[in-house]
């Protein structure tokens, strides 16, 4: 299954925990989603889109940017949490045409450019595929201190990737502002990104 390692749900656990006594009650959040402010890496980026063009985070400025790792193959987490978060941005009505969703593939072996764009459309308009070389991806998974690796291959050659899956949502001008761990509403998401939005 596409979840996180014990060590990883351990480690986010303990991570999220700290959030919550560092962030108090300041602000009214869903259950489901964490106030990161000061405590995430600003949203930061250098990948292909889809289209083939080189993008950088300063492209989604402006927008809310919500940031997912993960791969088309997911039999489950993946597709899951976009669908998710593709109600969301519907509960969000004419408000979602300033929010984009940039999936990071982390299987940039089988997902090309043509994988990545097909996939993503399913989602809608907002869903961005985006894939890097090992150093950029690399670089993106220790920012945000995420983890990934491949399984090993069954008999026909497919193989899963067991990966971290948690979205982190950032403001208009590229701050980390909150975090939503697997399972997470959409309600709830679009409550906080409502306010985020109406804040910008």
């Amino acid at each position: 299954m596409s979840t996180p390692s014990r060590s990883r749900t351990l480690a986010w656990t303990a991570f999220t925990l700290g959030v919550l006594l560092l962030a108090g009650c300041a602000r009214q959040l869903q259950p489901d989603v964490t106030d990161v402010s000061g405590l995430v890496a600003p949203l930061e980026f250098t990948l292909t889109n889809q289209s083939g063009r080189a993008v950088t985070a300063a492209d989604y400025r402006g927008d809310v940017v919500m940031l997912y790792f993960g791969y088309t193959h997911c039999p489950d987490a993946c597709p899951a949490t976009l669908a998710t978060l593709a109600d969301a941005l519907h509960m969000l009505g004419p408000l979602a045409a300033r929010v984009r969703v940039l999936f990071v593939t982390v299987d940039p072996r089988r997902d090309t450019l043509a994988v990545l764009k097909r996939y993503v459309s399913d989602f809608g308009p907002q869903f961005v595929g985006l894939r890097g070389t090992t150093a950029q991806l690399t670089a993106m998974i220790k920012r945000y201190r995420v983890s990934y690796r491949d399984e090993k291959p069954g008999k026909n050659g497919n193989y899963e990737v067991i990966h971290s899956s948690v979205v982190f949502i950032f403001g208009g001008r590229g701050r980390a502002r909150l975090l939503a761990e697997t399972g997470f509403a959409s309600a709830a998401i679009a409550t906080d990104v409502r306010r985020l939005l109406e804040r910008a």
